[in-house]
């Protein structure tokens, strides 16, 4: 009787040992096999037969536009008075980038900003006014900007 148990036994290591060499065989194939696939792909002159991302379909927004930046140099505007136009509800957003120390004001508005000399200020509020109306720098009266809202 232990004889036929010592065969079966026997059988049984032999059993699994084929079992482990053919999944090391089939790991070492699949292996070769993205190897091949891969320098197939890089050999084909560019094209690449891959699958492609498809487009969302999910509306993209818009990128939000760049703030206008009036320069000012000497005291007066680089290029002139900048034109600015809004719709009634919008947010008005400009920055000034001066050379000299003033104070930005928008009349009807009634804001005003400091501006240090080489300093940048950014200015916002809402567009609830509607009408033209002028940004200049405070201390010398020059005019800046003209800013329209349209209703």
């Amino acid at each position: 009787m232990q004889s036929i148990h010592a065969i079966d036994k026997g059988a049984s290591m032999k059993s699994n040992t084929g079992r482990v060499l053919l999944g090391i065989a089939l790991v070492a194939a699949a292996v070769v096999l993205l190897i091949l696939l891969k320098g197939s792909e890089e050999d084909d002159g560019g094209t690449n037969t891959t699958a492609t991302a498809q487009p969302t379909t999910e509306p993209t927004k818009p990128p939000k536009p760049a703030i206008p930046t009036i320069v000012v140099k000497g005291g007066e505007p680089v290029g002139g008075v900048e034109q600015l136009s809004y719709e009634a509800g919008d947010q008005i957003r400009f920055k000034v980038t001066s050379d000299t120390s003033d104070e930005v004001h928008i009349h009807t508005y009634d804001v005003s900003k400091e501006i240090p000399a080489g300093g940048t200020v950014t200015l916002s509020f809402p567009a609830d006014i509607e009408g033209i109306f002028e940004a200049e720098l405070h201390g010398s009266g020059e005019q800046i900007a003209e800013i329209q809202v349209n209703p």
